[in-house]
């Protein structure tokens, strides 16, 4: 990790800091004035290694205020977080830093245990902000021949020079901020910040504040003002993502700052002018969200200037061979290990696989071939089973379908996975030696858990949960040919639950 670089004329604010931020294995360097830190990151210009990862400065100092230092980092370092100390009677100082982009200010004389916690989420931030920039950087921005993701692309293209707001719909995991993210990159704005909020993932009493920010003693725990993520993106773009999940009464503030550009922290007097390009994204249909009247009309029309709908990946089926090998070549990257390859048989199961979590289910069964496949070659029998149990049930479908339309000939048999799901109880152990992983399910499903964590994922059990519903459902379908009640009653569920399920979990 790069280090926290300490700017102080103080030598004892500089070795309390370097010594508490030691102790955390976060590495320091210490600087006395901005003249200095200003000829260091010359210096480091060439090697970004050499940069901070994060910046705590005093606002006092000779040679030099520490907002100025702010000034001169932002115009050539937008993205690194800087801190600001300052001694209570430059508060007005301090807020006003913020104006010029301050991640936090840190009032002197601090509580040390606060000052490194403040620190530490910047590098939290600063290493975000990285790994998404290292994955556009490293990775096309998106991949796509088909008819309708040209049209996305052609429309990127088309709005490049432009500075209009965006409505992205697309279901989700097709890859909605990717397409606010190519916008930002090939816009006017790229140099400023792109910020993005998943406003369904944000309790509703805290959405408010993690918008628009908040002033000291707002409310309980507002010890310090904060900025939103409006001021984060100041001269930049804020992409709001699940739009249409954003709650009624802040929808009419959102509406005002579309309108006039101006907005209030929560328990500020003074309006603070918000020069950001906003890109919304729904999952959603907003026109029908509107009629319920869950969703303002006049902010519908605001955010509905230029519209892009983002395809399933069940409607570009001839893209998945292309994305497949580019996600398992970003898995191998990211374990360390040797990129797999795959043979085209398993590559046409994908292909007719429907996805129903779209481009982002397809990555994470990247990730599972990459950690699950024997060998370095993934097979059509290496797939997990959720692929795998599709397409049993399409071939099934198939055959009952032959069966129908020639009543003549003789009656289809069932595949061999589908004869080992039939087999009754008493079946002989050669016959039950073919169940799905009997002896080691577990296991399995412990190495596929340990891989998701160990990826950063913060949703491992819905993702595994929804996968081992799916591969329930999709079985006892195969096993009752489609029959809904029927593959229930065997699970030991309601129609009711099954169906629902069903829905939900997008079977087809």
């Amino acid at each position: 990790m790069k280090p926290i670089w300490i700017v102080d004329d103080d030598q004892s604010i500089r070795f309390v800091l370097e010594k508490a931020l030691l102790r955390e294995d976060l590495p320091t360097r210490s600087f006395t004035n901005t003249r200095e830190v200003l000829a260091a990151l010359e210096l480091a210009a060439d090697d970004e290694q050499q940069g901070p990862q994060v910046l705590v400065s005093d606002i006092r100092m000779p040679g030099g205020s520490g907002l100025d230092l702010l000034d001169k980092i932002k115009a050539k370092h937008p993205g690194l977080p800087v801190i600001i100390m300052t001694a209570f009677s430059d508060l007005d100082s301090a807020v006003s830093a913020f104006q010029g982009g301050a991640f936090e200010y840190l009032p002197k004389p601090f509580d040390l245990p606060r000052a490194v916690e403040l620190i530490r989420r910047a590098v939290d931030e600063s290493q975000r902000e990285e790994v998404a920039e290292e994955r556009m950087v490293a990775a096309p921005e998106m991949l796509g021949q088909a008819p309708a993701m040209q049209d996305v692309f052609r429309a990127i293209g088309r709005l490049s020079q432009s500075n209009v707001t965006v409505l992205i719909t697309g279901e989700s995991g097709s890859g909605k901020e990717l397409v606010a993210r190519a916008l930002h990159k090939h816009s006017p704005r790229a140099n400023g910040p792109f910020v993005a909020i998943n406003t369904a993932a944000i309790p509703k009493d805290l959405l408010e504040s993690e918008l628009f920010g908040h002033e000291r003693g707002a409310f309980t725990g507002a010890q310090t003002m904060r900025r939103g993520r409006f001021e984060q993106a100041e001269g930049g773009t804020l992409f709001l993502d699940e739009i249409g999940d954003m709650p009624f009464d802040l929808q009419t503030r959102l509406l005002r700052v579309l309108s006039d550009g101006h907005f209030y922290r929560v328990g500020g007097h003074n309006s603070v002018k918000a020069n950001v390009r906003v890109i919304a994204a729904t999952h959603q249909d907003l026109e029908q969200r509107v009629k319920l009247g869950g969703f303002r009309e006049d902010l519908f029309h605001r955010l509905n200037v230029i519209r892009l709908r983002l395809p399933a990946l069940r409607e570009r089926g001839e893209d998945v061979p292309a994305l497949t090998r580019h996600f398992l070549q970003v898995s191998a990257r990211q374990l360390g290990v040797e990129p797999k390859r795959i043979s085209d048989a398993a590559l046409a199961k994908l292909a007719a696989f429907s996805f129903p979590g779209n481009v982002r289910q397809l990555e994470n069964i990247c990730h599972w071939l990459t950690v699950m496949a024997p060998a370095q070659l993934i097979e059509a029998k290496d797939l997990p089973p959720e692929v795998m149990a599709a397409a049993a049930g399409a071939e099934a479908q198939a055959a009952e379908t032959a069966a129908a339309t020639a009543p003549a000939q003789a009656a289809p048999q069932l595949s061999p996975s589908l004869e080992r799901e039939a087999a009754p109880a008493g079946a002989a152990p050669e016959a039950a030696a073919g169940l799905v992983g009997a002896s080691s399910w577990e296991s399995g499903l412990e190495i596929e858990a340990q891989a998701l964590l160990a990826a950063g994922r913060t949703d491992v059990w819905d993702a595994l949960s929804r996968r081992f519903e799916s591969r329930l459902i999709l079985t006892a379908l195969a096993n009752t040919r489609g029959r809904r009640i029927e593959a229930a009653q065997k699970l030991g569920i309601g129609r009711n639950t099954i169906t629902r399920k069903i829905q939900e979990l997008g079977i087809e």
